[in-house]
Protein backbone atom coordinates (compact mmCIF):
# COMPACT_ATOMS: atom_id res chain seq x y z
CA UNK A 1 0.00 0.00 0.00
CA UNK A 2 1.46 3.50 -0.89
CA UNK A 3 1.47 6.08 2.17
CA UNK A 4 1.47 10.08 1.48
CA UNK A 5 2.17 12.04 4.10
CA UNK A 6 -0.58 15.08 4.62
CA UNK A 7 0.81 18.71 3.61
CA UNK A 8 1.99 19.56 6.80
CA UNK A 9 5.11 17.94 8.06
CA UNK A 10 4.10 15.52 11.07
CA UNK A 11 1.46 13.84 11.27
CA UNK A 12 -2.09 13.93 12.71
CA UNK A 13 -4.08 11.64 15.38
CA UNK A 14 -6.66 10.37 12.47
CA UNK A 15 -3.59 9.69 9.99
CA UNK A 16 -1.82 8.05 12.20
CA UNK A 17 -4.69 6.12 13.55
CA UNK A 18 -5.70 5.00 9.77
CA UNK A 19 -1.48 3.89 9.39
CA UNK A 20 -2.18 1.88 12.28
CA UNK A 21 -5.44 0.40 10.57
CA UNK A 22 -3.56 -1.41 7.78
CA UNK A 23 -0.66 -2.07 9.76
CA UNK A 24 -0.75 -6.12 9.75
CA UNK A 25 1.19 -6.14 13.03
CA UNK A 26 -0.56 -3.66 15.16
CA UNK A 27 -4.00 -5.27 13.86
CA UNK A 28 -2.72 -8.43 15.23
CA UNK A 29 -1.53 -6.94 18.25
CA UNK A 30 -4.68 -4.94 18.76
CA UNK A 31 -3.34 -1.41 19.10
CA UNK A 32 -5.53 1.96 19.60
CA UNK A 33 -4.05 5.03 18.72
CA UNK A 34 -5.76 7.19 21.42
CA UNK A 35 -3.63 10.22 21.08
CA UNK A 36 -1.08 11.61 18.67
CA UNK A 37 -0.53 15.34 18.60
CA UNK A 38 2.41 17.87 19.32
CA UNK A 39 5.30 15.16 19.34
CA UNK A 40 3.17 13.14 21.77
CA UNK A 41 1.67 9.81 21.12
CA UNK A 42 -0.76 7.17 23.39
CA UNK A 43 -0.96 3.58 22.45
CA UNK A 44 -3.34 1.36 24.02
CA UNK A 45 -3.62 -2.64 24.20
CA UNK A 46 -5.96 -4.87 25.85
CA UNK A 47 -4.84 -7.98 27.85
CA UNK A 48 -4.21 -11.06 25.40
CA UNK A 49 -3.87 -14.56 26.97
CA UNK A 50 -1.31 -15.52 23.37
CA UNK A 51 0.93 -12.71 24.50
CA UNK A 52 2.16 -13.77 27.94
CA UNK A 53 5.51 -15.41 28.40
CA UNK A 54 6.70 -18.39 30.17
CA UNK A 55 5.49 -16.53 33.62
CA UNK A 56 2.14 -15.12 32.46
CA UNK A 57 2.99 -11.56 32.20
CA UNK A 58 3.09 -9.82 28.93
CA UNK A 59 6.02 -10.65 26.86
CA UNK A 60 9.37 -8.68 26.16
CA UNK A 61 8.35 -8.58 22.51
CA UNK A 62 4.60 -6.92 23.17
CA UNK A 63 6.83 -4.65 25.40
CA UNK A 64 8.81 -3.22 23.21
CA UNK A 65 6.26 -3.08 20.33
CA UNK A 66 4.17 -0.99 22.52
CA UNK A 67 7.21 1.41 23.20
CA UNK A 68 8.15 1.35 19.74
CA UNK A 69 5.54 2.05 18.42
CA UNK A 70 4.68 4.74 20.96
CA UNK A 71 7.75 6.38 20.29
CA UNK A 72 7.73 6.17 16.09
CA UNK A 73 4.32 7.93 16.42
CA UNK A 74 5.39 10.60 18.92
CA UNK A 75 8.17 11.44 16.33
CA UNK A 76 5.79 11.49 13.20
CA UNK A 77 3.60 13.68 14.53
CA UNK A 78 6.28 16.08 14.16
CA UNK A 79 8.34 15.08 10.72
CA UNK A 80 6.33 12.76 9.10
CA UNK A 81 7.42 8.88 7.96
CA UNK A 82 9.67 7.48 10.11
CA UNK A 83 11.80 4.17 10.41
CA UNK A 84 14.29 3.11 14.17
CA UNK A 85 17.36 2.98 13.76
CA UNK A 86 18.35 2.36 17.31
CA UNK A 87 16.10 0.94 20.23
CA UNK A 88 16.52 0.34 23.90
CA UNK A 89 14.06 -0.71 26.32
CA UNK A 90 14.44 -1.17 30.58
CA UNK A 91 11.65 -3.58 32.28
CA UNK A 92 11.05 -2.11 35.60
CA UNK A 93 9.00 -4.76 36.76
CA UNK A 94 6.53 -7.88 35.13
CA UNK A 95 4.07 -6.06 33.11
CA UNK A 96 0.22 -7.51 34.74
CA UNK A 97 -2.66 -5.99 33.51
CA UNK A 98 -6.15 -5.90 31.91
CA UNK A 99 -4.81 -3.47 29.30
CA UNK A 100 -1.85 -1.17 28.81
CA UNK A 101 -0.63 2.15 28.07
CA UNK A 102 2.59 3.04 26.05
CA UNK A 103 3.08 7.02 26.43
CA UNK A 104 5.39 8.66 23.56
CA UNK A 105 6.56 11.56 23.59
CA UNK A 106 9.66 13.57 21.05
CA UNK A 107 12.61 14.67 23.00
CA UNK A 108 14.44 16.05 19.75
CA UNK A 109 13.36 15.99 16.26
CA UNK A 110 16.32 17.14 13.73
CA UNK A 111 16.57 16.64 10.09
CA UNK A 112 18.62 13.22 9.89
CA UNK A 113 18.15 11.81 13.70
CA UNK A 114 14.60 12.43 16.28
CA UNK A 115 15.24 11.05 19.44
CA UNK A 116 11.96 9.68 21.35
CA UNK A 117 11.44 8.09 24.08
CA UNK A 118 8.63 5.93 25.71
CA UNK A 119 7.05 4.92 29.26
CA UNK A 120 4.77 1.54 29.32
CA UNK A 121 2.19 1.85 32.01
CA UNK A 122 0.02 -1.56 32.98
CA UNK A 123 -3.88 -0.85 33.97
CA UNK A 124 -5.54 -3.12 36.71
CA UNK A 125 -9.50 -3.26 36.46
CA UNK A 126 -10.03 0.14 38.67
CA UNK A 127 -8.43 1.91 35.99
CA UNK A 128 -5.09 2.36 38.34
CA UNK A 129 -1.36 2.38 35.80
CA UNK A 130 1.65 1.64 37.14
CA UNK A 131 4.68 1.87 35.45
CA UNK A 132 6.33 -1.43 34.22
CA UNK A 133 8.85 -0.33 31.40
CA UNK A 134 10.46 2.70 29.50
CA UNK A 135 12.14 2.68 26.21
CA UNK A 136 14.15 4.84 23.84
CA UNK A 137 14.50 5.64 19.79
CA UNK A 138 16.75 7.22 17.39
CA UNK A 139 15.03 7.40 14.54
CA UNK A 140 15.32 8.80 10.86
CA UNK A 141 12.97 10.40 8.76
CA UNK A 142 11.95 8.34 5.60
CA UNK A 143 11.46 9.76 2.14
CA UNK A 144 8.63 8.93 0.29
CA UNK A 145 10.82 7.60 -2.26
CA UNK A 146 11.84 5.45 0.03
CA UNK A 147 8.27 4.13 0.98
CA UNK A 148 7.24 3.25 -2.53
CA UNK A 149 9.98 0.38 -2.85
Amino acid sequence: MEVHAPSEAGFDRRYLAAINAWANFNVWAGFEVTMAADGDAEIRMNWNDSFAQYSGYLHAGMIAALLDTACGFAAATMVGSVTASHFSMNCLRPAVGDRFVARGTTVRAGRKQIFARAELFAANRQGELSLVATGETVLVPVSADEQNR
